[in-house]
């Protein structure tokens, strides 16, 4: 058999045996798919996750370094290439300047490095039906990342690498399937100990306990392929005090409110009856506080969910808690900003609905790869455009007269803020 072909079937019986055993001794914890919706699942619900650390661990033998052969496109799907093998090296800029290879692929070249030896099986395995494309998988990688990374049409891409359009889309398109289906594990709800961690993080920067992440929710444009009018999706997303993404759903109409988003997601669901944000909770000022998100007004306030006092005087408690509380929830304004730093999420997305999901999916599981590998190319390190996000507390006054238990928690968390 193929070496290839047996290395990829390999990580599929792995990752398979992996669900398997999910399924039987961790029946207990359930998650959010990744890239999932209440009305249009891409991803299909995964309710059972192990930690990234631990699933990592487990296919670490995927990467093993090897010799790689390059090769290039028949002469149907592309134009005459010579046989330097290090000519796709070059196409990619890989021998090139550092600081010029950033903005085409959103990483380091050590980072593409990486990357393009875990995936290799899984690139090189699948090939359109009948048109073998005889590529190497840093070639396929090139491809699909400038595609993520600058937006440009399949049409520039396929110029600027010698390849036709078909095989521009089919790299894309595999590329974000091989990411969302395969490295999934990348964007997983923490376990316990993991939530733990994250919350003293949060601790630290702001004295506020139990805090296990930030929530919001963005939009992203779409085409409409029937008018040619702009759409949009909503994309919600949980994250940590450094911005790795714990949770995102995508697919929603972006006219959906926020919170409304929130509903609709197994997320919800999980907390509502108690399988996530279950530990024990600290007592804090005589309030028993348990493990909650911060996220704006666009929120309703709940036991597990605190949003920021209204009409506070200066200097007072309430302000100090907005002032923290404001500190937590930038990871997430950051997030979103690094998100759209890639080219084909900062534009109206050319892709039919499922597949401009799958975009979002591979971005956000490459914007966590990117915080793994201590690489910063992609990262906000500002707000940006989110500086002028503002917030909306109709739904924070809408519900609040019935969140008795959630004001009391807030009090006593309030009293215990310092920035």
């Amino acid at each position: 058999m193929d070496p290839r072909k047996l290395s990829a079937l390999l990580s599929s019986l792995v990752s398979q045996l992996l669900l398997l055993i999910i399924l039987l001794f961790d029946s207990n914890k359930t998650a959010d798919s990744p890239f999932s919706d209440g009305t249009n699942t891409f991803a299909g619900v995964l309710n059972y996750l192990l930690s990234s650390q631990q699933i990592a661990a487990s296919l670490s033998f995927v990467s093993v370094s090897r010799k790689r052969k390059r090769t290039h496109c028949s002469e149907s799907d592309s134009e005459p290439a010579g046989e330097d093998p290090q000519l796709d090296r070059v196409r990619l800029g890989l021998t090139r300047d550092p600081d010029s290879f950033k903005p085409f692929f959103r990483m380091k070249s050590s980072t593409f490095e990486w990357l393009a030896g875990l995936l290799e099986p899984l690139l090189e395995c699948r090939d359109p039906v009948g048109s073998p494309l005889n590529l190497s998988a840093e070639l396929r990688l090139g491809i699909g990342l400038f595609r993520l990374a600058t937006g440009s049409s399949y049409r520039e891409i396929a110029q600027r690498f010698g390849v036709s359009e078909s095989v521009t889309r089919f790299c894309t398109k595999h590329l974000c399937r091989v990411l969302c289906t395969n490295f999934r594990f990348w964007v997983a709800f923490p376990t316990p100990d993991e939530l733990n961690s994250i919350s003293s993080s949060f601790e630290r920067l702001t004295g506020l306990p139990n805090c296990c992440g930030a929530i919001d929710c963005t939009r992203f444009s779409i085409v409409n392929d029937n008018n040619g009018g702009i759409d949009s999706i909503a994309a919600q997303i949980v994250v940590d005090s450094s911005s790795k993404i714990l949770s995102i759903i995508a697919g929603f109409k972006g006219n959906k409110r926020d919170f409304k988003v929130l509903e609709c997601s197994t997320l919800y669901k999980d907390i509502e009856e108690g399988r996530l944000l279950n530990s024990s909770p600290l007592i804090i000022n005589g309030e028993a506080v348990n493990q909650y998100f911060v996220g704006d007004g666009d929120y309703p306030l709940l036991p597990w969910l605190m949003v920021p006092f209204h009409d506070v005087f200066p200097g007072s408690s309430r302000a100090r808690f907005n002032a923290a509380h404001s500190v937590m929830r930038s990871s997430a304004l950051k997030t979103i900003a690094s998100l759209k730093n890639w080219g084909i999420l900062n534009r109206p997305i050319h892709e039919e609905l499922k597949a401009s999901v799958a975009v979002i999916g591979a971005c956000s599981i490459l914007h966590n790869v990117l915080l793994m590998r201590e690489d910063d190319s992609a990262l906000c390190d500002t707000r940006g455009d989110y500086l002028g996000h503002t917030q909306s507390f109709h739904h924070q006054q809408h519900y609040e007269e019935d969140s008795i238990e959630a004001s009391a928690i807030r009090d006593a968390l309030a009293e215990q803020a310092c920035v």
